[in-house]
This record gives C-alpha cells, sequence and structure tokens, in this order.
C-alpha cells in the first residue's frame, strides 16, 4: 500500500504555509479538512481521472480509497465543492505542478511507479440474440461479413458483426469488440 511506504507528512508543511489562514479573528465557521488529506484526494483524482462529484462517490464506497486517504466508515468526507475549492487554491497559489512533481520524484527515489488507473464497470447488459444461420456465423468468422444482409438495410442496421460471446457466472453474454479487450484485461 502506498500510505506504508510514503510518508505523505512531508507535504505538511508546504500546504499549510500557503493555504492556511493564521490571521483568523476567531475559531468560527467549520474546521477545514486536514491538507494533507485534501493533497491525497488530488493524487487518487488524478491518477484514476475522476471527477470531483465521481471522487466524492468512490471515497464513500471504495474500501481502498478510505484506506489509502486514512478514513473510517462514518469519517466525515469532502464534498465535491470542498474539493473544487481546494484544488483552486492550490492552483491559484501555483503549488499543483510542484506537489505532483515532488510526489512523482519521491516515488522514484523509493524506485516505485504509480500508474495512472482507471475504475472499470464489468456488469454486463444483456443484449437482444442475433439469431444469425451457421452460414453467416461462418462468414462472419471469417471475416466476410460486411456483405451479409445488404438487400435488408433494417435488419443489417440491427446486426453486430464485430460483437463476440463470453461466459460469466456459467451464463453467456454477447460482448461489443470495444469491450472485448477491457474484458480481456480484466480475466487476465
Amino acid at each position: 500500500m502506498v500510505s506504508k511506504v510514503i510518508d505523505f507528512e512531508m507535504f505538511r508543511t508546504t500546504l499549510e504555509n500557503k493555504l492556511l489562514n493564521t490571521n483568523k479573528k476567531n475559531n468560527a465557521g467549520a474546521k477545514p479538512f486536514d491538507t494533507v488529506l485534501m493533497f491525497k484526494i488530488l493524487i487518487l483524482q488524478r491518477y484514476y481521472g475522476l471527477g470531483d462529484k465521481q471522487i466524492e462517490y468512490q471515497i464513500i464506497n471504495r474500501i481502498s480509497f478510505k484506506n489509502f486517504l486514512g478514513l473510517e466508515t462514518g469519517d466525515k468526507i469532502p464534498d465535491e465543492k470542498t474539493v473544487w475549492a481546494f484544488r483552486e487554491s492550490i492552483t491559484n497559489e501555483g503549488l499543483v505542478e510542484d506537489l505532483f512533481h515532488q510526489f512523482k520524484t519521491h516515488l522514484e527515489s523509493k524506485e516505485l511507479i504509480f500508474n495512472e488507473g482507471q475504475l472499470v464497470d464489468a456488469s454486463f447488459t444483456i443484449a437482444p440474440r442475433q439469431r444469425n444461420t451457421r452460414e453467416e456465423n461462418e462468414k462472419i468468422k471469417k471475416g466476410e461479413g460486411d456483405d451479409l444482409w445488404n438487400d435488408h438495410p433494417h435488419k443489417k442496421c440491427h446486426k453486430d458483426i464485430d460483437a463476440r460471446w463470453t461466459k460469466k457466472t456459467r451464463k453467456h453474454f454477447m460482448v461489443i469488440k470495444t469491450m472485448q479487450k477491457l474484458i480481456q484485461k480484466v480475466n487476465s
């Protein structure tokens, strides 16, 4: 786990010196979220390609995100507006790229690579069965499917000659071509 390898406290001084208002007249209002916690949220956001609303949702629903952030179930988490405001603050202070460069350099010094990830919805959507004849299926497998149903354009527009079948929990599903590579990655 990244949190056990990297001491994120190394970012605290930079973040607090630039962002915290030490000249407050009183302590009224809600306490701000911890700056290191907020920076770790931005790391998750950047490396998973998530928007403000989606990061809020994922923190609530993913145990791995909570563990990375050091949060427990039931802890108060920043909402999308708070994440946006924090990112705007560090951007306006000119800290964003410096902090991420420092983060990346520290990872490299530990011989670690933090790859960008993707959250994948691996659920299947039921599609109508093609009901092709054996001859039509043979042509499709040979790569000659474009010639089929030319005399019936309405029928042809409902056919997906790039689709293939896959199996999940003993049930067969048709998978469109764009999903095939994704499923291969998930299954391997």
